[in-house]
């Protein structure tokens, strides 16, 4: 409407307009702000706890054995019969070599075989001719000497023949490249029509057996009686896997061993565990931290793991309600238990800390604190 059209109203509509938009509450009004109720949110009141004593020990994942795939004779290849990244078995097939040469020189091989084993019984039968001829004084002990060492020499042959054969035999099988070990296969590192093995063994690709598999880490020498007992046998120690995000690996490991010497350089000695790993989701090279039990651990500030926060730099933080209000917190944190987070430093026992509902809330904000039901809220998770 243009302000000529203002003009062709009468006045008391004009009027009327105005008082309208008077009646109409500001949006910044804080006497309307202040009568909306204060947010509903669960809240859990720290409490100490026994819990258990835990070493977090930083490591890496090793295959338990590696394979490196080569060509043991030369030729081209023709096929390769794996997919990459896929699970292999033991001698499963994984390239093809061209075995034209191979299978040729199987030929000649049974051929020169053949023609030594006729050798062989030709000198048989003179041989026996000969010791007959002997007995009747119709023949010298030299002819039947040079006839014995004729027949000696023809089966010296077909042994000879019979080996080159095998070993041609094995020629022809190798030109077919199989698994040595089960494990996961990585990419193909030659590619179909690729000549292989000319003046040197190729290599063809890489097999890991990932399951079970290996954590390397170091721990502290001061006390490495204690784990050396544990690594031997003594006492089996059980040991959990920390990934890279904090989540626990849900099947334990134990510890296998400690090395036999120090490093001079760290003052530390070096230990190995092993994880089943059948899904093949923890992978080598991948940075973990290995968390090993040591004792329990009385009075700890232990809180719900849905109360714990991670900023954009990664640091812990949670949301804590003082007066009726919250504010934001930064934590230390220790291990994740079955009871939740320990909480080394930023909380103390009796403090109240948000456990769900702080999506929708920001630091100062009043709430209405309402008790966490935590056995509901873990129902609920399993049904998810």
């Amino acid at each position: 409407m243009t302000w000529r059209d203002h003009r062709r109203l009468p006045l008391p509509v004009l009027l009327l307009g105005v008082a309208l938009a008077g009646c109409k509450p500001a949006a910044n009004d804080p006497a309307a702000a202040a009568e909306t109720p204060p947010m509903d949110v669960s809240v859990a009141m720290v409490e100490p706890a026994t819990v258990p004593r835990t070493f977090d020990l930083p490591g890496r994942l090793a295959s338990t054995r590696v394979a490196e795939v080569r060509a043991q004779v030369s030729g081209i290849i023709r096929e390769r019969a794996f997919e990459e990244g896929s699970l292999v078995g033991k001698n499963d097939v994984l390239f093809r070599i061209d075995p034209a040469i191979y299978k040729a020189e199987v030929d000649a091989r049974v051929a020169a075989l053949a023609k030594a084993e006729a050798t062989r019984v030709q000198a048989s039968k003179q041989s026996e001719r000969t010791e007959t001829l002997l007995e009747r004084q119709a023949a010298s002990t030299a002819q039947h000497d040079i006839a014995t060492a004729s027949l000696r020499q023809a089966e010296a042959d077909v042994a000879s023949a019979r080996a080159q054969l095998d070993r041609a035999r094995i020629d022809l099988d190798y030109a077919t490249v199989r698994a040595p070990i089960a494990g996961r296969i990585g990419r193909a590192l030659v590619t179909e029509g690729a000549l292989v093995g000319q003046g040197d063994a190729t290599k063809l690709a890489v097999i890991q057996q990932i399951d079970p598999i290996f954590a390397d880490f170091s721990a502290s020498a001061s006390d490495p009686g204690e784990f050396t007992e544990r690594a031997t046998g003594k006492q089996e120690t059980e040991v959990q896997l920390v990934r890279a995000d904090g989540t626990l690996h849900p099947d334990a490991g134990r510890l296998l061993f400690t090395d036999v010497s120090v490093d001079p350089g760290t003052g530390q000695v070096s230990l190995r565990a092993t994880f089943p790993n059948p899904k093949a989701v923890l992978l080598p090279g991948t940075y973990v931290r290995v968390r090993v039990e040591h004792g329990m651990k009385a009075d700890a500030v232990v809180v719900p793991a849905q109360a714990i926060q991670r900023s954009s730099a990664g640091e812990a933080q949670a949301y804590v309600v003082q007066d009726g209000k919250t504010a934001l917190r930064p934590l230390r944190t220790g291990a994740l238990t079955d009871a939740g987070w320990i909480v080394e430093d930023g909380l103390k026992a009796g403090e109240t800390v948000v456990v769900e509902g702080f999506q929708k809330i920001q630091p100062g904000m009043a709430v209405n604190p309402v008790a966490w039901n935590g056995g509901k809220t873990a129902a609920a998770t399993e049904q998810h």
